[in-house]
């Protein structure tokens, strides 16, 4: 913490900190199933942190690599999947991970596609979005509600839309077995789950190479050596030959530097690891942090007798929302984006429009109250965490948008809310989280999301262009 930072930050800082641990002594005092939902708060707590120290966004990183060629944003997040890989090999090698790896096919890349050009448009990823509202950003508080409302009217969206759906689509769906009150058939996206995605395979690296995830041969070398740490070194290298080669050899022929040889380059190549230091010490704490809150939410599981919060809310007398099979949205690890699309079904059911007909929310996730949702709370949590960081560090401050930064972010939003729900998750969710624990999906995804932030940069080069066009022709009409 720095000398300058004003005497009202950091009593704000202590503030936020305190009114924390009052909801989590407080509730605790009613209940001791109560110290569930606390775990999930001090987690995001921890993870709003990190992301503010480290200036964690996917949305930052592809921008500045693709618009101005800065690479150290990517590398750092590279870096960080590699430390949280390590981190999961571990809980998985335990037997007591929470991770549950989802079906493989090409909707993921597709899916990660719009994501990527979304995140772009609205400046700031999924997660980027939440610590910048810690930081007092309007623009990223816009984003999280567009993404909250896409999502949440997506997935309940039917009529015409179910003409586009193809006829095995619906057949399939029809044979899940899932209760009537569902209605499977009479929303579009319900299809595409049951009718699509739940018929693909479930595949890990160590899956692939017909290892058990759990074993310390599957989690270590199959999910985390295999799956993780080789592509990700592959897509470092690429990032340093066209990247980051050209300047580090005008670099050395300033030093007057003759003959390059491969030491040379690996010189090059880890001196560009080292330039994300803040970044990569950022993914390390999340990456244990993930890993943590696996252990202790299983741990919590074990001790209550139970498989999902769900179960936990009954008991308590907070069932309204709980889905037809008893469960609420529990991913027992960090996850950003399902969260927010719950607290706008439930204000959508109470306002009476009926969003427990659906798969995501009737049958799998459930809308509790935001005031007893645990992912909920870990929501709200990593804005509180980004917000003390952003105080500390004197970084904090209310920016309101412009109109025009207003508009991009609701479509931007709208465009990760969209993709979101395709893949199954977001940046988090279905990239950081599923690579880092050897889901193939997650890589697919990862690489939509890389060439949608390439299509949204190129377009944004050209919106500017076209704009500075028009307005330097009306500066030489006026002369």
């Amino acid at each position: 913490m720095e000398e300058s930072v004003p005497r009202k930050n950091v009593l704000w800082a202590y503030g936020i900190v305190g009114f924390l641990i009052l909801v989590s002594v407080g509730t605790y005092a009613l209940h001791e199933y109560y110290i569930y939902l606390s775990a999930y708060l001090w987690f995001g707590f921890i993870y709003g942190m990190c992301l503010q120290y480290g200036r964690f966004c996917f949305a930052s990183a592809f921008r500045d690599l693709f618009a101005v060629g800065v690479p150290r944003m990517v590398v750092g997040i590279m870096i960080a999947t590699v430390l949280f890989a390590i981190t999961s090999a571990f809980v998985s090698s335990t037997g007591w991970s929470t991770f549950h790896a989802a079906p493989v096919s090409m909707h993921a890349a597709i899916a990660g596609l719009i994501f990527g050009v979304g995140m772009v448009f609205a400046g700031g990823c999924a997660s980027g979005s939440l610590y910048k509202a810690g930081e007092g950003n309007g623009v990223s508080m816009l984003v999280i509600l567009s993404i909250s409302v896409t999502q949440s009217t997506f997935v309940d969206m039917g009529g015409w839309l179910n003409k586009l759906v193809p006829a095995s689509w619906t057949a399939s769906a029809a044979q899940k077995g899932l209760p009537t009150s569902i209605g499977v058939t009479d929303g579009w996206v319900d299809q595409y789950l049951a009718g699509y995605v739940w018929n693909q395979p479930v595949k890990t690296f160590a899956g692939a190479l017909g290892m058990k995830d759990e074993s310390v041969g599957g989690a270590f070398f199959g999910n985390a050596f295999v799956g993780v740490l080789i592509p990700a070194l592959f897509l470092l290298a690429v990032v340093y030959i066209f990247w980051v080669r050209r300047s580090y050899l005008k670099k050395l022929a300033d030093q007057k530097k003759e003959n390059i040889t491969f030491s040379d380059h690996l010189k090059g190549f880890w001196g560009m690891i080292m330039a994300s230091k803040r970044t990569a010490i950022a993914g390390l704490f999340l990456g244990i942090a993930c890993g943590l809150q696996m252990f202790v939410i299983e741990g919590l599981r074990m001790k209550f007798g139970v498989k999902n919060a769900g179960t936990i809310l009954e008991r308590i007398g907070f069932d309204f929302g709980v889905s037809a099979k008893g469960t609420v949205f529990d991913p027992g690890y960090w996850y950003v984006t399902t969260q927010e699309a719950q607290w706008v079904g439930w204000v959508m059911q109470k306002l009476g429009w009926n969003h427990m007909d659906n798969i995501y929310f009737g049958w799998v996730n459930g809308i509790p109250s935001p005031a007893i949702n645990p992912a909920d709370w870990m929501s709200v949590a990593l804005i509180g965490g980004a917000a003390v960081m952003a105080l500390l560090y004197n970084e904090f401050k209310w920016k309101a948008p412009t109109k025009e930064l207003a508009v991009w972010a609701i479509v931007g939003g709208a465009l990760m809310g969209i993709g979101s729900r395709l893949a199954l998750g977001c940046n988090v969710g279905a990239f950081f989280v599923r690579t880092a624990n050897g889901d193939m999906s997650g890589w697919l995804f990862g690489l939509g999301m890389i060439g949608g932030a390439y299509i949204g940069v190129k377009f944004f080069n050209w919106w500017t262009e076209r704009k500075m066009a028009k307005e330097m022709a009306g500066f030489e009409l006026e002369l």
